[in-house]
């Protein structure tokens, strides 16, 4: 793979410190924070869309499905055969490709072509989050943790005020119009790749890599093991935030929640790109361990309004936080081959989340709503587990780095 320093333009390249990349990050961030308003925004405003396409909302519910199934069947085998193209060519081509399905589903008046545009941009996503991190983090090697968590914060944004933003913007102008906005933001940005982005060479074959090689590298199972626990324990409780906070009756509304769960998550970004560079082991420890704690607490004091609150702004630091740490976790077990370790995560995340969905049901059908929390607790308990034993490999100590900040 060939060397990012050697790829950058002069001024990104001149002799000390080098400069921080901040635009190029800010374009990938803006290409992230498309993305998971193009995953999620469907179920925001469902029932609108059910309405107007006529169909159930539960097909309608088949909107968001399919684009995380595209996304986790296709992440690796995709992100193999473009592994060879420039990176800003395929970002760009990815962006193009987003507003041309978004603009599809804006004007689209049957569910079975809405249902097609849909499968396409999870195609797209699953390439997207592969190479997104590692795009980042060959824009400054030096800094890697902070330009991941930098990339990733559009994300975060998404989920945290992008999403409810675009839902309320539905139901003012329409689902259709807000589909076109998002088209035209993916245009806008693909611009902005032009001007920003340096055009990093891609891959090329190497004698003993691709994916077999990248799943055999020492610290990549651990990584992976860890984050599908973790991602299947928070989703067992996420996705049924809203049964579970009805019954438990604690003075406080789901979307009161999930908005402070969504400050919570910013502030575990800045956290993840503060100590990801120096600290990624500690950082990855304590925050899975927060998530525990919080997932337990939410089982005791699941009726105290202030305890919901604190829990759910900790709770969403976690969830804004380990992603990106354990990111730049595979980008550092292995550096020769960033892109095909991100598809792996790519693939166990969406499989982790629709995973965690249906655990959560069963047990929501089985136990109760009560019982949860404490499912999801022992999932992450299993994460922190994981994580404390890959010591030499996957999350090794910190080692002694010099201050480029």
């Amino acid at each position: 793979m060939t060397s990012t320093t050697d790829s950058l333009p002069a001024a990104d390249t001149a002799p000390g410190t080098p400069r921080w990349p901040l635009g190029g990050l800010l374009v990938l961030s803006g290409a992230a924070f498309v993305t998971i308003l193009t995953e999620a925004l469907p179920a925001g405003v469902l029932p609108a869309m059910s309405a107007d396409l006529h169909v159930s909302e539960a097909r309608a519910g088949l909107l968001v499905t399919v684009y995380a199934l595209a996304a986790a069947l296709t992440a690796i085998p995709m992100t193999a055969r473009t592994l060879i193209v420039p990176r800003r060519t395929l970002l760009v081509a990815l962006l193009l490709g987003f507003a041309g399905t978004n603009a599809v589903t804006a004007v689209s008046g049957e569910f079975a072509l809405t249902l097609g545009a849909r499968v396409v941009s999870g195609v797209f996503a699953g390439l997207l989050w592969a190479m997104v991190p590692a795009y980042a983090a060959r824009l400054a090697p030096e800094r890697s943790g902070k330009a991941i968590a930098t990339a990733l914060a559009g994300m975060t944004v998404g989920l945290s005020l992008g999403i409810p933003a675009g839902t309320a913007l539905g139901g003012l102008i329409g689902w259709r119009w807000t589909f076109a906005l998002l088209t035209l933001a993916a245009l806008a940005l693909l611009g902005a790749a032009l001007r920003w982005l340096p055009q990093l060479p891609g891959e090329r074959a190497r004698r003993g890599g691709g994916l077999t090689a990248t799943i055999r590298t020492p610290g990549i199972a651990a990584i992976n093991t860890a984050s599908m626990a973790m991602v299947l324990g928070f989703y067992v409780l996420y996705t049924y935030i809203a049964p579970f906070l009805e019954r438990a009756d604690p003075g406080v509304g789901t979307g009161t929640v999930l908005f402070v769960f969504g400050l919570g998550s910013m502030v575990g970004v800045w956290f993840a790109g503060l100590t990801a560079d120096r600290r990624l082991r500690a950082a990855t420890l304590t925050l899975l361990t927060l998530a525990t704690l919080c997932l337990a607490a939410f089982g005791l004091f699941a009726d105290i309004t202030a305890a919901v609150l604190l829990g759910a702004f900790l709770w969403g630091a976690t969830h804004g936080g380990i992603p990106t740490l354990m990111q730049t976790a595979g980008v550092r077990a292995a550096p020769q081959d960033p892109d095909t370790a991100n598809s792996l995560w790519v693939t166990g995340w969406n499989i982790g989340m629709a995973g965690g969905s249906l655990l959560g049901g069963a047990v929501l059908s089985g136990a109760g709503s009560e019982a949860l929390p404490w499912t999801a607790s022992a999932l992450l308990a299993a994460a922190v587990l994981t994580t404390a034993l890959a010591r030499r490999t996957g999350f090794p100590p910190a080692r002694r780095a010099v201050d480029h900040s």
